[in-house]
């Protein structure tokens, strides 16, 4: 029985999907339908929509880079009034501004079903988000919303904002890469203060005035926002009274050392993030050292990711100083970062005396032979470490040999003094 169809990219245009609508009104297996890039217009949404009103089981339908337009989405809307099972609906890249934000808006309203609405791509800019705003004031099933990528500003948050202060179902909202501005560090930050319980909240490309309703965050995404040390520092004092949320990304930010800095001081006081993305942050051995430093007192931090940064052998040092006491570390990523012989040296004393690092990775930085002699020497006595991901480097065969033997000892749970 078929419950999945697949057409993306082919031609089926609005004469096909008035042949596919026709089929959904009888059919009563079908779960899952995916039209995406099909040139399907307004007059296919109308149909489509039709379809919709009349079927019982379909429960998926992406209509991705679509051109429905402002129409097409007003028929798709009237039809989620009346369709009881629809759960998930793409509307990525189908050319829909703020008035189709409305008409969808309405839709929610009403709709008692539909928990995922992808929306990113589009025009919907301010007026669009106010009007989606409104939407999620009345919609109590909704859990999932992307407006990614949808020209909204600051104005447009503030309207979400206020939306959201009403809504008790939403728990994931993207909205990477608008242009919501430089308003938003600290009050996001004093939101983490009142966080109670999960939610996934996408920030890419902005910083976002929405303190009103983050009362549910567990993992924030921030990557490129232009925050710098003044930023991270108000996220840093969110960071020491939060008590829910677990990851926190914010790469391709300026934040350098002194936000490093920062960030390492909320760190010492916080008891719930796990994880940390700190890569193309610009930070060097000083900010690294601050962070080594955090690792000493940190009980919760489980990954630090430091990808392609400026933390050299000195910051190596530093790193490897604060995983001899750490006791909750199991991934380290250092990928890109000028480290050299001696710094794989410092990390390999680190290696002797911890007892939870599970995977290291040092792809692409200066360690040779050398380097890589030593932190076989480390692995020797380190029972743990089961993954050292070394790509990109001129490291002989004998040591490779070495670590890969001492890796696969730990794997298997071997005799550490073999």
């Amino acid at each position: 029985t078929l419950t999945a169809l697949y057409l993306g990219y082919n031609r089926i245009r609005d004469v096909g999907a008035q042949h596919l609508a026709n089929g959904l009104q009888h059919n009563t297996t079908l779960t899952t339908l995916n039209l995406s890039n099909n040139g399907i217009g307004d007059i296919g949404a109308q149909h489509l929509a039709d379809g919709l009103r009349h079927n019982t089981t379909l429960t998926t339908l992406n209509l991705t880079r679509n051109p429905i337009g402002d129409v097409g989405t007003q028929h798709l809307a009237d039809g989620l009034r009346y369709n009881t099972t629809l759960t998930t609906l793409n509307l990525r890249h189908t050319e829909i501004g703020d008035v189709a934000a409305r008409h969808l808006a309405d839709g929610l309203r009403h709709n008692t079903a539909l928990t995922t609405l992808n929306f990113s791509d589009n025009g919907t800019g301010d007026i669009g988000a106010q009007y989606l705003a409104d939407g999620l004031r009345h919609n109590t099933t909704l859990t999932t919303l992307h407006l990614r990528h949808n020209g909204i500003g600051h104005v447009g948050a503030q309207h979400l904002a206020d939306g959201l202060q009403r809504n008790t179902t939403l728990t994931i909202l993207d909205l990477g890469q608008n242009k919501i501005g430089d308003v938003g560090a600290q009050p996001l930050a004093d939101g983490l203060r009142h966080n109670t319980v999960p939610i996934f909240l996408s920030l890419s490309i902005l910083r976002l005035y929405l303190h009103f309703f983050i009362q549910t965050l567990t993992t924030l995404n921030l990557r490129l926002n232009e925050i710098g040390d003044v930023g991270a520092q108000h996220l840093a004092n969110g960071l020491k009274h939060s008590r829910t949320l677990t990851a926190l990304d914010l790469g391709r930010n300026s934040i350098g050392d002194i936000g490093a800095q920062h960030l390492a001081n909320g760190l010492q006081h916080n008891t719930i993030l796990t994880t940390l993305g700190l890569t193309f942050i610009d930070v060097g051995d000083v900010g690294v050292r601050h962070l080594a430093d955090a690792l000493r007192h940190n009980t919760t931090l489980t990954t630090l990711h430091l990808y392609s940064n400026r933390i050299g052998d000195i910051g190596a040092q530093h790193l490897a100083d604060g995983l001899q006491h750490n006791r909750t570390l199991t991934i380290l990523d250092l990928e890109q970062n000028k480290i050299g012989d001696v710094g794989a040296q410092h990390l390999a004393d680190g290696l002797r005396h911890n007892t939870t690092l599970t995977t290291l990775v040092l792809n692409y930085n200066e360690i040779g032979d050398v380097g890589a002699q030593h932190l076989a020497d480390g692995l020797q006595y380190n029972t743990t470490l089961t993954t050292l991901s070394l790509w990109g480097m001129e490291i002989g065969s004998e040591a490779n040999h070495r670590i890969f033997e001492f890796l696969e000892r730990n794997k298997s749970g071997g005799d550490s003094s073999s």
